[in-house]
Formats: structure tokens, C-alpha cells, sequence
């Protein structure tokens, strides 16, 4: 695919991401996917395959939050089969604490879907807020 599909493709993942639904995101994930969280938190490390990334990633994750998680992207940059998102977290935790966190997200596309991600965040704030699994 062209560097302006791809960029179509995550402005609509994006989009959706920014009203509270993962589903248009959850759906560009490859079944081999691999997604690498920065850092040295309990998140950190690489889920391979989207199964992996569902299970011990965003289902754990998303069982953190009182409210829907929305991502806002702030800017894409394109460069052929890479899309780079940078973006700004909203949500809350069961816990009461916000969880308002600044991210890039490195994406690789591969026939219309996301193969590969390296996630950059504040990971004092994942520490403190999300703690462990």
C-alpha cells in the first residue's frame, strides 16, 4: 500500500481511538504482530501475535480503567510503510487516578495492516499509576 493509504488507515484508527473505540485500531493489528513496549516496567517487553497482544496487553490494560481509554493523535508522520503517531492519553483507573499519558507510536504497515510497533510513553506515570499485571 502507498504512504498515503497507510496514513488513511491509522487517521481512522486514530479517530476512533480519540472517541473511546479501539475497534478500527484492535482491527489493523496483524494476527503476527509484534508490539513492543519501551522501559523497564512490568508492561515492558515485546507481545507477539495479536493473541498475545489482546491477553496480556490491552485486555490487563483496559481492566485498569473506570473510564473508556482515548487516545488523541497529535500529529502522523508517513514515510512509506512507517506511520509515526504521536498522541495523548485519557482515561481513569478503578483506583481513581488519572491516566493521562503522552506517547509515540512507531507503526510498520504491511498490506493494509499493522505488523510491528514500538510504543514510547512516560513510564514513571505507567509505574505509578498502573503498577504491575
Amino acid at each position: 500500500m502507498s504512504a498515503d493509504e497507510n496514513e488513511k488507515l491509522m487517521r481512522v484508527a486514530f479517530d476512533a481511538l480519540s472517541r473511546g473505540d479501539a475497534e478500527p485500531f484492535v482491527g489493523l493489528l496483524a494476527d503476527d504482530v509484534n508490539w513492543t513496549i519501551t522501559g523497564s516496567t512490568a508492561w515492558s517487553g515485546t507481545y507477539r501475535g495479536k493473541a498475545a497482544v489482546m491477553e496480556d496487553l490491552l485486555g490487563p490494560v483496559f481492566a485498569k480503567f473506570s473510564t473508556q481509554m482515548r487516545i488523541t493523535a497529535s500529529r502522523l508522520t508517513v514515510e512509506n510503510d512507517i506511520v509515526v503517531v504521536e498522541a495523548r492519553g485519557d482515561a481513569m483507573t478503578t483506583s481513581g487516578l488519572r491516566y493521562d499519558n503522552t506517547y509515540c507510536f512507531v507503526c510498520r504497515l504491511d498490506d493494509g495492516r499493522i505488523c510491528e510497533i514500538t510504543e514510547y510513553m512516560d513510564t514513571d506515570l505507567v509505574r505509578r499509576v498502573l503498577g504491575e499485571k
